[in-house]
């Protein structure tokens, strides 16, 4: 279980690609190890304030919708400073008839990318995923400012095409995108090794090798909640089925972890230690809470699209140890969420050449709030999660793209708003371009709230936050969902206009 001063507060927070020969022939390139250990994605770094790159929309040669860069079909990971501008032309290759079926018909197989977790314009060319839309055969150009001022931390790219975001996200068209500079906030980070782990939700409904990744990940047949299907999932680490980790005994690293699954949850935990956790959906702890600086925790339960920046320390000599994700009850009317493992954790050898965190020039901006006021009054909006046979609703509403916003918001304010989930099953809400902070589950408060961008709203039960609307740079229109993206798909989303 949680330690008695996290448990509130991580409540409320609380392969999709096969590997074909060319990708395991590019991950042995990249990174000389053998298959087996975790490969690592290649990573691009900005050039005098600058990220440019070429993204492609294709079809692997599974069959399943990939990006694809420099001719192979894997997410880079994209690493900016504050202040630094990532252009990307991304080009939908595509075919005009799908090879597979989407929430709403007919697919049209159109693509586009949401950078999620950054506080910047939802206007075009940044992160707009209401008008920039690509179908097959045409491209986008996004240029997208990081603000000076922006937290560091780890967030993540993903397509957002409303009706096939959850078959797009499901075949792993997702990326992980590190704001550089979380060392300021924790200087004991600086040295230490650093490991990206994007964690996604594999399908093996309909894979030939369906009951051999099951027993390869100990899939568990215990229920803990959820509708008595079979599970259809698994889980992969940087797209490898149950990749060995390397750490030392006694040694400590750094994890950036994040739930890329497109409907599934994730209870974290490394047998036998803890985390130390330095940040939650790329907001440094200390950002706002300078004198706490880290949360101590056993198990961590992530909703799709959550983020984990956490220390951890390598478990002893000829002691087996495995990163797990325990059952997680979703509800009656919720999918199974079974217990499985996502990796082992083996000894570091010599020839792992694990990158390490540098030391940052940044000044940390440290923001102690008292939002005690705006806690205790009446809440300032409601939002209201329903589902019946015919889909999925906001306030009663289902999402349509020429839709009126649900909701205005003044920028430069502070907003109690209540996330009511009158269903029987889980949701995760998520808001685009802001923080909030989640101070209160189903009306008790939180005993060590935090600030996140993605909150798990229980079954039957409600989740206070506080938003922040401060910054001028979110003017404009964006929207909030459901981030289990088949309800999104089918009509668990609304707009909010910034103004």
């Amino acid at each position: 279980m949680l330690t008695s001063r996290i448990a509130p507060a991580l409540r409320a927070a609380i392969p999709a690609l096969a590997i074909g020969a060319s990708v395991v022939l590019c991950s042995l390139e990249m990174t000389g190890k053998p298959p087996g250990l975790l490969s690592k994605p290649p990573e691009l770094r900005a050039k005098d304030h600058t990220l440019s790159l070429t993204l492609h929309a294709a079809i692997a040669s599974d069959g399943k919708n990939s990006f694809y860069f420099n001719g192979q079909p894997i997410a880079p990971t994209l690493r900016l400073s504050p202040g630094d501008q990532l252009k990307i032309t991304y080009i939908n290759d595509l075919p005009t008839k799908p090879k597979e079926s989407c929430a709403i018909t007919p697919c049209m197989d159109m693509t586009n990318l949401h950078f999620h977790g950054l506080a910047v314009s939802p206007d075009s060319p940044q992160d707009d995923v209401l008008d920039m839309m690509a179908m097959p055969g045409k491209s986008l150009s996004y240029t997208v400012q990081i603000p000076k001022d922006h937290p560091p931390g780890l967030y993540w790219y993903h397509t957002h095409p409303h009706g096939e975001s959850h078959r797009q996200v499901l075949d792993g068209m997702s990326g992980a995108l590190v704001i550089e500079g979380i060392e300021s906030y924790f200087p004991a980070l600086a040295g230490l090794p650093e490991r990206v782990l994007v964690v996604r939700g594999r399908s093996v409904a309909n894979d030939p090798q369906s009951t051999a990744l099951k027993q390869r990940v100990d899939l568990s047949s215990d229920v803990c909640g959820g509708e008595p299907e079979t599970p259809h999932e698994i889980m992969t680490v940087n797209a490898s089925v149950r990749p060995q980790i390397e750490i030392a005994p006694g040694e400590r690293q750094f994890w950036r972890l994040v739930n890329a699954s497109a409907d599934r949850y994730v209870d974290l935990q490394l047998e036998g230690q803890k985390f130390e956790i330095v940040a939650m959906d790329g907001e440094p702890i200390a950002h706002h809470d300078p004198d706490h600086r880290t949360r101590v925790a056993d198990h961590i339960l992530l909703p799709p699209a959550g983020r984990l920046e956490a220390l951890v320390t390598g478990p002893a000599a000829g002691t087996p140890r495995r990163l797990i994700s325990h059952c997680v009850d979703t509800g009656p009317d919720g999918d199974p969420n079974p217990a499985m493992v996502l990796a082992d954790i083996v000894p570091r050898s010599a020839a792992d050449a694990t990158s390490k965190i540098s030391q940052s020039s940044l000044k940390p901006d440290f923001k102690t709030l008292d939002l005690a006021a705006e806690e205790k009054a009446p809440p300032r909006f409601i939002v209201t999660f329903t589902e019946d046979k015919n889909g999925f609703y906001i306030n009663g509403e289902k999402f349509a793209l020429d839709a009126a916003p649900m909701v205005r918001a003044k920028v430069g304010t502070y907003q109690h708003w209540k996330i009511v989930n009158a269903s029987r099953e889980l949701h995760p809400m998520h808001i685009h371009q802001v923080h909030f902070l989640a101070y209160a589950e189903n009306g008790r408060p939180n005993a060590d709230p935090l600030w996140l961008d993605t909150v798990n709203v229980p079954s039957g039960g409600s989740v206070d936050v506080i938003m922040d609307f401060t910054d001028p740079v979110i003017k404009g229109m964006s929207v909030f969902h459901c981030h289990l993206l088949n309800h999104e798909d089918k009509g668990m989303m609304a707009k909010i206009l910034f103004e």
